[in-house]
């Protein structure tokens, strides 16, 4: 009914001609924000004392705010007072108290996914597989894990009972009392030499990432074989800019400028330069990206690239040109609001959706590569805006299957490592682990036929184009014998196409295996065993006149 009568006063101002229209026109945005505080103010009142039932307040104006957030950007959010943990767990990488593990949910149930290393869980024993029964003395048998999580949370120091039934294990059922502590989550999850690179996996930029990022590349500052730096910005969906600035001033020039920042306000631009001198200013340096690199992560990133200090090496990163800020709300919440733009050195502006300008369905478009404005690197190299960071050399993942991704969904991988790890007691180094033949063979038997699910597209598509071809006219005997062949030849076999796929489902079989001896490290050790992208470093440092090269203005190059 309100929706009518708005759509009938628009009419009526409509129908009043040009004056009227024109007024409206020019309202102010100051004076519309208040006109509709009013009407929504006075909405509330009159159900308030007029609607035929008690109307749940704190959901409504819960759904309100999110709302009016909705036509914003996804950044841009309130935290109540029992989701501040959340906002500080974000920004420190450090809980109020906990056990330290992450955890997955799964038929209704928790289980935990991995404890982290040198946590209250690791130490007590707990393993990745194990399933949460009980908590004190609340059964969570079937219990979600966003519940798990708050009552798990608690004041460090405080003791909490766990009965946890853990499969492959005679004595089944785990009894222990752990006592919370402080959780710190590492930025920095590896740091070693790999041949002749220090490489550095940095998952986030908190307010120890510094610090861990220093302590890491200091080891490699006396250690002789270290001949290059790789930066491993992969996934990192960012953090806090002035970290992201520090860790940058490790590679660059004291007093350089990494990025700047703009508000609405013209005057509120915050420039940010190095403050320190660098352990590294020569060293050749690579900074590896994907889709997963963001917001903090990219600055990182593409300040090296525009101020050619590193060569950018993977895939497209994610395109996350704004900045938040936080603010303190009536009745302690929080909100987290976009309050900037960065622009790198280079003067660019990397963000790849425009929140400002949705299309009419409410789509949010993405700027096209046709579209983006050229700018320069110092070197003139020619960089663009909009749509993320291009790498300088790019790098093909792969494309994963269906069925790979049914192995991953529906935990065959993730039973088959724990599976694995309750038989073997030790296993090989991350450095010398593989899935070798007699341990893929073992994980291919672990499968049951009857019930992994996997999409069999090939014999999808035979029979649509059978079905068209008989609509349409054209099956004849000749073209019925051509569609026996075809669905003889393109009829799915589970155990071929487990040999098809061993290459990418072996990746996350020794990631599930790894991470059961070696925690979370231990997987990123692996992985650069076969990773494209330390292959293609390796390859342009087998010639560091390539290097060079590749940050040259390019009529300057050979």
């Amino acid at each position: 009914m309100t929706i009518r009568k708005i759509l009938a006063g628009a009419l009526c101002a409509a129908a009043l001609g040009g004056a009227a229209h024109h007024a409206i026109a020019e309202e102010s945005h100051d004076s519309l924000l208040g006109r509709n505080l009013t009407v929504f103010n006075t909405i509330v009142t009159e159900l308030e004392n007029n609607y035929v039932d008690t109307i749940p307040v704190g959901e409504s104006f819960e759904r309100a705010i999110y709302a009016y957030m909705s036509t914003l950007d996804p950044y841009t959010e309130y935290f109540a007072p029992d989701d501040k943990e959340t906002l500080k767990q974000m920004t420190t990488g450090t809980s109020f108290g906990g056990i330290g593990t992450y955890l997955l949910e799964r038929d209704s149930s928790t289980y935990l996914s991995m404890p982290m290393e040198d946590s209250p869980s690791s130490r007590a024993g707990l393993k990745a597989g194990d399933r949460i029964m009980r908590i004190d003395s609340v059964d969570a048998s079937r219990m979600g894990s966003s519940d798990v999580t708050k009552i798990l949370r608690g004041t460090p120091g405080t003791p909490v009972h766990l009965e946890l039934l853990r499969p492959y294990a005679t004595d089944s059922i785990i009894s222990v009392t752990i006592e919370r502590e402080k959780v710190q989550q590492p930025s920095v999850v590896y740091s070693g030499v790999v041949g002749n690179a220090g490489y550095i996996s940095l998952t986030q930029f908190i307010e120890k990432t510094p610090q861990e990022v220093r302590e890491a590349l200091e080891q490699f500052k006396s250690n002789p074989d270290v001949k290059y730096i790789v930066l491993d910005l992969r996934g990192n969906g960012g953090g806090l800019v002035d970290r992201a600035v520090e860790v940058a001033s490790n590679f660059l020039p004291k007093g350089t400028e990494v990025v700047r920042t703009r508000g609405r306000d013209v005057s509120s631009e915050k420039i940010y330069k190095t403050q320190r001198s660098p352990l590294f200013p020569d060293i050749p340096l690579f900074v590896l990206t994907d889709g997963g690199t963001a917001s903090a992560a990219e600055i990182v990133a593409g300040a090296m690239q525009d101020l050619d200090r590193a060569v950018l090496i993977g895939s497209r990163s994610f395109g996350k040109g704004l900045v938040q800020g936080t603010r303190q709300m009536p009745f302690d919440g929080m909100l987290k609001v976009t309050v900037a733009k960065y622009y790198l050195p280079s003067g660019r502006m990397i963000q790849a959706l425009d929140y400002a300008h949705r299309l009419p369905d409410g789509t949010v478009p993405r700027t096209p590569d046709s579209l983006a404005n050229v700018f320069k690197t110092r070197n003139g190299r020619e960089v663009r805006d909009g749509g993320g960071l291009k790498p300088d050399i790019e790098v093909e993942w792969g494309k994963g299957s269906r069925l790979l991704y049914n192995a991953i969904q529906d935990f065959w991988i993730f039973d088959f490592a724990t599976k694995y790890a309750a038989e073997h007691p030790t296993v090989p180094s991350p450095e010398d682990f593989t899935v070798t033949d007699e341990i893929y063979a073992d994980f291919k038997k672990s499968i049951d036929p009857e019930r992994f699910k996997y999409d069999k597209v090939c014999e999808e598509m035979v029979k649509q184009l059978r079905t068209t071809a008989e609509d349409e006219g054209y099956m004849t005997d000749e073209t019925s014998r051509v569609f026996e062949e075809m669905s003889r030849l393109l009829t799915h076999n589970l155990d071929k196409d487990l040999d098809n796929s061993r290459k990418d489902i072996s990746g996350y079989l020794a990631d599930e295996i790894m991470a059961r001896y070696y925690f979370e490290k231990g997987k990123v050790r692996n992985r650069l065993n076969y990773d494209p992208a330390m292959e293609k470093v390796k390859e342009i440092m087998a010639d560091p006149s390539r290097y060079r090269e590749l940050l040259k203005n390019p009529s300057q190059k050979k």
